[in-house]
Parts: structure tokens; sequence; C-alpha cells
């Protein structure tokens, strides 16, 4: 396994962005619109991708939110290679690269009917936080924060 730091103009975080979009599409129902909004890759600078012999098997990114914070975004695992580490080794790689800019920490909203996502977060040593920018107010948003 590697670990390729790239931008969001790398075809496979696209790829994977993809298969994430269709996967949130069904797990958000009514309310996949309200998110999408904000999921938006043309700017990212600074994303990751797992590849497991040469295939992209896993993606994250990272955005400025402030100039103390960084924002997780568009965390996917492809479904046959869960539990096997991957999304820890990428929100790793994530923090390592925040705090290697200067960030002092991480944060990031999830879906609570996304639980795997929530177990990874809680296993990752994130706190949940009450819900910021575009989330406050959305029941089904759940908001976390680790300090690097």
């Amino acid at each position: 396994m590697t670990i390729l730091r790239t931008t969001s103009e790398n075809l496979d975080f696209q790829k994977l962005v993809k298969q994430l979009d269709a996967y949130l599409a069904v797990m958000d129902g009514d309310e996949h619109a309200f998110y999408h909004q904000y999921n938006k890759i043309d700017l990212l600078k600074n994303c990751a991708v797992i590849f497991d012999n040469e295939e992209a098997v896993a993606c994250g990114a990272i955005k400025e939110l402030d100039s103390n914070s960084m924002e997780v975004k568009r965390m996917f695992t492809l479904p046959e290679k869960r539990g096997k580490g991957l999304a820890s080794a990428i929100l790793k790689e994530l923090e390592s690269w925040a705090k290697e800019l200067g960030y002092k920490k991480t944060i990031l909203e999830t879906g609570k009917r996304q639980t795997e996502a929530v177990t990874l977060y809680n296993k990752c040593g994130y706190q949940v936080i009450p819900n910021y920018g575009q989330y406050i107010g959305i029941d089904n948003s759940i908001c976390f924060e680790k300090e690097l």
C-alpha cells in the first residue's frame, strides 16, 4: 500500500469521489442536495489517495477552515476494502499534513446515519463538537474536532 499526496485534479481521487457521491446520494436521501453543495472538489489542494497494487482504494482531503483549523473532507474507502485500516491511514496522513502546514486542529462533519464514519472518528480520537457553519441546526449532522 502506498499513500499519494495530491490535489483534486488527480483522476484517481476524482474517480473515488464519484463513488462516494453515489453512496451518499443513497445514504442522505432527500438531504443529499443540501450536503452536496458543500462538497465540491474543484479547488482542493490537499488530497490523499491510498493505492493497493496500483488501484486507488481510499481517499480523503483537507481544506482550510480558518487560520488554526483544517476541515477533513471527502473521506471514502471502496466497500470491498473496508475493515483493513485504510480510512484510519488516510485520516492520519491528513492530520500529519495539516500539522506540517502549521494548523492546530482538524474538524469535520459527517452524517449520523454514516455509523461507520462516526465509529472511525471516535476511534481516532475525535471529540464531538457543536455543529459549525452550514451544519448548525442540521439534525442529521454530527461534527467532530481533534487537536493536532
